[in-house]
């Protein structure tokens, strides 16, 4: 498979090999999240606490073909250390040049993702449909782990496909034996999605098996659930998804509770400093336009649980300009 000329992947402004990823029970992450977990969102959590951030999904087809957009998925800074690419795809030959292509370019930590359900990534045998295929998916893991190195790459998994077919133990001592860094279990199945709840005990099973860290997700909505799930099922650390998506400031929470602190309170003005802190960041290292779009979807999910919420959202639907968003925000949450 030959390589296709194209502009260069932006690079990782740092040695990866000074930024390892960090596990423990204070030592929050912060999952990869499609169409969220971008640059300032990852700055924006990193703020508040959260050890380590894991891009966006990013194809590896896509990223060895030059595919547009994908550049944007990559782009980093200094300060967004350590940092965790997370790829997808389930042929062998496009992720172990995928990630050859990531290294030279200064990245230098990486993830599979064999969990994701959604309809687009498992009709290209992606995602958790990589669980009906066990032996291709260590193939696919073995190349990427030639290509990085040992302990360079973590790999997410589900349950199996349902219930019927549980692959989560055996694939994942198999992965461990392959040279895996770490592994992040989502206790459910793919035919789940992220319907009923998810299952812990499965963590509390594996987690004695494994010699290499194991990082916990799955309805960890709050802080308190993290420390919760962490403590009961002996993993290494837990990994945040739509708990972050709704409150940044639970990596603060964890980290505080972790201590034996109190959380910080979620009040009003600290919920219209997270907001005004990430339209900062957007604007920052986004483009303008886009990003104006990007925040009428943001805010609401920030603020959903507040009385208000609805007015708030059809406000935003109305606004045009940077001024009408700080004007509904002074409505709303005044500073």
């Amino acid at each position: 498979m030959s390589r296709h000329p194209a502009r260069p992947l932006p690079p990782c402004p740092s040695a990866a090999a000074e930024h390892p990823p960090v596990f423990g029970p204070d030592a929050p992450w912060l999952a990869p999240l499609a169409g969220y977990s971008d640059l300032p969102f990852r700055l924006l959590c990193r703020e508040y606490g959260a050890a380590v951030c894991v891009t966006e999904m990013v194809s590896a087809k896509g990223l060895v073909y030059h595919s547009p957009g994908t550049a944007d998925l990559l782009r980093t800074l200094p300060e967004d250390q350590p940092l965790v690419v997370q790829l997808f795809g389930a042929e062998a030959a496009f992720l172990e040049q995928a990630v050859s292509l990531l290294r030279e370019a200064g990245y230098g930590w990486f993830d599979l993702n064999m969990g994701c359900s959604v309809p687009k990534v498992l009709k290209q045998k992606a995602g958790a449909a990589m669980l009906g295929d066990v032996e291709n998916a260590l193939a696919v893991a073995r190349a990427m782990i030639a290509a990085a190195g040992p302990g360079h790459v973590g790999f997410k998994l589900r349950l199996g496909l349902d219930d019927g077919r549980p692959v989560w133990r055996d694939l994942a001592l198999r992965l461990q034996d392959a040279g895996a860094g770490w592994l992040t279990l989502h206790p459910r199945t793919a035919r789940q999605s992220f319907g009923g709840e998810a299952r812990h005990e499965a963590l509390a099973a594996l987690a004695p098996q494994l010699s290499i860290p194991l990082l916990a997700s799955g309805d960890l909505f709050s802080a308190e659930d993290g420390l919760r799930v962490q403590a009961a099922t002996g993993a290494s650390g837990v990994m945040y998804a739509r708990g972050a998506l709704h409150d940044p400031a639970i990596f603060a929470a964890h980290r505080a509770l972790q201590r034996g602190e109190p959380a910080p309170p979620a009040t009003p003005r600290r919920l219209r400093a997270i907001i005004d802190r990430h339209i900062a960041l957007a604007r920052r290292h986004c483009d303008d336009a886009a990003v104006l779009w990007k925040m009428r979807s943001v805010v609401p999910r920030y603020v959903k649980h507040l009385p208000g919420a609805r007015a708030l959202r059809q406000a935003l639907c109305r606004c045009t300009s940077w001024t009408a968003l700080q004007d509904i925000l002074e409505e709303f949450l005044p500073g």
